[in-house]
């Protein structure tokens, strides 16, 4: 299974059938991950029809500089190039770049068992850590709550946090309005969001009906 289909690592000796073979499994298998990157994240056209056709190009690719040493260091540095005219990614994206070029590999060198293998693998530990729960996500909010400056902020909402939420983080601190008032932005989590309009109430009691925004935290874009 593990074997590769073809008889001779050169490309002078692939045949149409092996380079067709070879082709058409690396396009399906870019069309699988590009349907497991896909899978509950937001992906635009332009990366999904990257991850399809990046197996075939590797594959054909690795046929072309099988046992050419010269031309394999012309097409890493090729290669390198293109890292410097790519913008960085999010760590869901380079792996699934990493992914589309190891089967592309695979599929070059006639390993089409190991391909498929990784390929399955990879879409079932992905969807199987997908499934994990990451917490009671509908709970957690981004508080941004506007005060006077003669107001001391320093543990001004920490008995309303106490009674409404399971934990209020303050993450920034600004002036706003030439300096006259300040802007607090907090991530909390709350214990009942029913309850939420009723703390938003008494957080309005307690800045003089200043400027207060709540809404979900906005996901983070995780670049490596």
């Amino acid at each position: 299974m593990l074997n590769s289909i073809l008889n001779n690592g050169t490309a002078a000796s692939v045949s149409i059938e092996e380079c067709l073979v070879c082709m058409a499994v690396s396009l399906i298998l870019g069309v699988a991950l590009a349907w497991i990157h896909a899978y509950r994240n937001r992906v635009s056209k332009n990366f999904l029809i990257t991850l399809v056709s990046l197996p075939a190009v590797v594959q054909m690719v690795i046929m072309m500089v099988n046992g050419n040493l010269g031309t394999g260091v012309a097409v890493m540095g090729a290669f390198s190039l293109v890292r410097f005219r790519s913008a960085p990614g999010n760590a869901r994206e380079i792996s699934s770049i990493f992914a589309a070029m190891a089967v592309g590999l695979a599929a070059g060198m006639g390993y089409i068992g190991a391909a498929v293998m990784m390929t399955a693998v990879v879409g079932i530990v992905t969807m199987a850590v997908l499934q994990m729960p990451d917490g009671d996500a509908t709970a957690k909010r981004e508080l941004k709550v506007t005060i006077p400056e003669n107001l001391d902020y320093s543990g001004i909402f920490d008995d309303l946090f106490q009674r409404y939420t399971d934990g209020a983080k303050l993450l920034r601190v600004r002036t706003v309005n030439m300096g006259s008032l300040y802007e607090l932005q907090y991530h909390i989590a709350m214990k009942d969001v029913r309850a939420e309009k009723e703390f938003l109430d008494q957080i309005r009691c307690r800045n003089g009906n200043l400027g207060l925004v709540c809404g979900r935290i906005p996901s983070d874009r995780e670049e490596l």
